[in-house]
């Protein structure tokens, strides 16, 4: 039986490709491997904040969108 191959609509995968840019980005600006990175911003809501306003955080330069992140994770416990 063959399986038919899934492809993501355009909106998805614009999201994914913006979020593996910047979390490597906020990585950098923090001085932290991507994988830390991740976990920080999963722990204090940045991923939750970069999955619901990515649209509007790709639009901005990268440097606001890390900050942003970065304020988010603040207010949220995260202490970098």
């Amino acid at each position: 039986m063959d399986n038919p191959v899934k492809t993501l609509d355009k909106d998805t995968s614009d999201k994914v490709s913006f979020m593996t840019f910047i979390i490597p980005e906020f990585a950098k600006s923090y001085k932290m491997n991507v994988q830390d990175a991740y976990r920080y911003l999963k722990k204090y809501g940045g991923m939750d904040y970069l999955n619901k306003c990515w649209w509007a955080l790709h639009t901005d330069n990268p440097f606001w969108a890390v900050r942003d992140m970065f304020e988010v994770c603040k207010n949220n416990g995260g202490m970098r």
